[in-house]
């Protein structure tokens, strides 16, 4: 009897990818992840009088909002002060 639910059904979408849209999917997602990481560090690391708006709010946006690194991109851009 076959596995049945939602991590046969995320196993079999995986399956039926090629070798080249792996490749990509784990890239961007490591790509994503260190964005994260990075914005994470600087947030952590600036001075509150540095950061545009609360400082607890940039790191639960960054953290929890599956953004394909966009999230982070806005604190790099919009968030910190110069």
């Amino acid at each position: 009897m076959a596995a049945s639910g939602p991590r046969a059904k995320l196993k079999d979408q995986w399956d039926r990818l090629s070798p080249r849209d792996r490749g990509l999917l784990v890239a961007a997602a490591a790509v994503d992840n260190g964005m994260k990481f990075a914005a994470l560090r600087d947030i952590r690391r600036r001075p509150a009088s540095e950061i545009r708006g609360p400082r607890w709010l940039w790191a639960v946006v960054v953290t929890l909002v599956n953004s394909v690194g966009l999230v982070p991109l806005c604190y790099f851009a919009l968030g910190r002060r110069r």
